[in-house]
């Protein structure tokens, strides 16, 4: 096991970073809360690269609820322990004021049409907070030279096809890394939020898995989708309120409705999936083809 170092400055991430003079650098950016899902992130980046950085940064311009951002926990001791049992080599866990150093940005990165559907219909301004803090990380954590590569889990799909889109867009120097999201041995997607359900809550929370597993079958089979199947799964859960269940096109997030009726599917996709359990929001998704 590691004892990562910790630097809460850009000065010293920067002087860290020099002094590693990597020949490769894997980052991984987290709000921290870290749990297995996020050790495999590191691993991941561990496995290629010489040097592994990851951030901890609450991303006040990420929440749409003031006392959601309030409640979000903070276990820098505890997360130092998990990344370090990961392989990690540098925290950087900022405050604040070091990532917004002017105070909150007045100019920001826009996500347009792809930011505004789905999560970013139901948490508006979500992701321009998101790519925001990403983009600023992402500069911060370049080595400058050698190898660069960012890890980013597959469980947030909408925000890995914008964190995709902007480095394309305005050619960041680094390669993206996707992985597989990891859950629990029901299927549960693991999250941050999980902890936060009850056991009873935990299963009705599964009829999330159950739904995309059952479009996700038929894509398999080359049969049309019928996704009314899956919604109406939710429909017998009192304890979950669907928001959206959709297949969409894995790099533009465009709806593939010509796919969910009574066409067979053909080609790939991506289900999106968010739900409400109890108080608590979860999403979920899974890339399908045929």
């Amino acid at each position: 096991m590691k004892n990562p170092k910790i630097v809460k400055t850009r000065a010293e991430l920067k002087a860290a970073i020099a002094q590693a003079n990597p020949g490769s650098l894997g980052f991984v950016p987290t709000m921290g809360a870290l749990h297995a899902g996020h050790s495999s992130l590191f691993k991941a980046a561990r496995d290629e690269n010489e040097l592994v950085v990851i951030s901890i940064f609450v991303n006040e311009l990420q929440f749409n609820d003031a006392n959601d951002y309030a409640r979000y926990p903070r276990q820098l001791e505890q997360d130092a322990q998990l990344a370090g049992e990961a392989g990690v080599d540098i925290i950087f866990a900022p405050e604040a004021h070091e990532i917004y150093h002017a105070g909150l940005p007045l100019i920001q990165l826009h996500s347009g049409s792809m930011g505004e559907v789905y999560e970013g219909a139901s948490r508006p301004g979500h992701f321009d907070g998101m790519l925001a803090v990403v983009s600023k990380l992402l500069h911060l954590a370049d080595p400058r030279q050698g190898e660069y590569r960012a890890y980013f889990g597959q469980k947030d799909a909408q925000q890995v096809v914008l964190i995709r889109r902007m480095v394309a867009d305005l050619d960041y120097p680094v390669q993206l890394r996707l992985v597989p999201i990891v859950r629990s041995a029901k299927g549960l997607a693991l999250s941050s939020r999980n902890a936060l359900l009850s056991d009873h809550e935990k299963e009705a929370a599964l009829v999330l898995h159950r739904a995309i597993g059952l479009v996700a079958d038929r894509a398999a089979r080359n049969e049309p989708l019928n996704i009314e199947d899956a919604i109406g799964l939710f429909q017998m859960e009192p304890l979950v309120q669907l928001d959206y269940f959709v297949v969409v096109d894995p790099n533009t997030l465009q709806e593939l409705a010509f796919n969910c009726q009574d066409t067979p599917f053909t080609g790939e996709g991506l289900i999106l999936v968010a739900a409400t359990v109890g108080q608590v929001r979860l999403i979920d998704n899974q890339p399908i083809s045929a």
